[in-house]
């Protein structure tokens, strides 16, 4: 039986954890400062604020498991092994890209690591998930979904259509919900009914939980036992993750639907970050020296990936029906 891949929960691999949720951070900030030098086109969505929910899933699951992502799915990819190089080729449309500069921001995918891919229709990824893992459980692969999806979705009719077919057929995923209060500009208490996305698992007859999505330990704990309850035939788990996007919901978000206090207020008393490594001091796992010394590998290795991925070579307008099928 192969081994999760980190422990957020063990002082040997705590650096490493940690360096996770740094390189997604600052992965992001990389993304962003592009965008604003008019280096990367259309869109993007960042996830700044959320990167306990991405690493804490993804160290539950074992090598050989799947995910299926959001349109804010740059952390789910990182946090699943991904390259960044290659993920900063294909927003940079470079034909080394993922999916060879054709995909962008929204639609990362590796299939051989397991990533099934990002998708930029809200719940669209919910019955690939869905499916994916039927397919896992026809085969007896033994292997887990993680289906990554945010609050919006979980009004959309493919949440309760992958919900309701995943319970039925006691199918091994997990569905994970990243609740970072708006689904665009829509607080998410006026448009989720029921108090929580957590409460319409009953429903579905299946748990349903909600968890401290900025807790990078709690979310790593509750994820690991879906995953072994889904590996061990028992079905399927709804993960609700309370957390927080800084950024707007896209770039062309002017954010004038919540105020600077609020965004303060999560950033400086609930950042995920922050939060872990007041707990690597408390339990004198590391000293201020070795976080620095965290930070400084995550931005060196994000760097390096910058650098590569401008050098590569653009994808050819030539060759754009070398990715089309039919």
């Amino acid at each position: 039986m192969s081994m999760a891949r980190m422990d957020p929960t063990d002082a040997a691999q705590a650096a490493d954890v940690l360096k996770g949720m740094w390189s997604i951070r600052i992965f992001e900030e990389a993304v962003e400062e592009l965008f604003s030098r008019g280096l990367l086109h259309g869109t993007m969505h960042l996830t700044i604020g959320q990167e306990a929910v991405a690493v804490g899933v993804c160290d539950a699951l074992d090598e050989g498991d799947f995910i299926t992502s959001t349109h804010r799915g740059h952390g789910h990819a990182l946090a699943h092994g991904a390259d960044p190089e290659r993920m900063l080729a294909e927003l940079l449309m470079k034909d080394t890209g993922y999916c060879r500069g054709r995909g962008g921001s929204m639609h990362i995918a590796d299939v051989d690591s397991g990533n099934l891919g990002a998708n930029g229709i809200v719940a669209g990824s919910m019955t690939i998930a869905t499916g994916a893992a039927l397919s896992q459980r026809l085969q007896e692969t033994g292997k887990v979904v993680a289906c990554f999806f945010g609050d919006g979705a979980a009004n959309e009719g493919a949440f309760h259509e992958a919900l309701n077919l995943a319970s039925i057929w006691s199918l091994p995923v997990v569905f994970a919900c990243e609740n970072n209060q708006y689904g665009m500009s829509m607080a998410q208490e006026k448009s989720t009914a029921g108090g929580s996305v957590a409460n319409r698992a009953s429903a579905y007859g299946m748990p349903g939980v909600q968890v401290d999505g900025n807790d990078v330990v709690a979310v790593f704990e509750h994820s690991k036992e879906a995953v072994e309850r889904a590996r061990s035939g028992e079905g399927p788990s709804l993960l609700e993750f309370v957390t927080y996007r800084y950024r707007g919901h896209s770039k062309s978000d002017r954010n004038l639907y919540r105020t600077q206090q609020e965004i303060d207020e999560w950033r400086t008393t609930k950042d995920p970050l922050m939060l872990y490594e007041q707990r690597l001091r408390s339990l004198a796992w590391l000293g201020d020296g070795d976080i620095a010394a965290v930070q400084a590998a995550a931005r060196e290795r994000i760097r390096a990936a910058v650098a590569a991925a401008y050098k590569a070579p653009p994808a050819l307008v030539d060759d754009l029906e070398g990715a089309t099928y039919a």
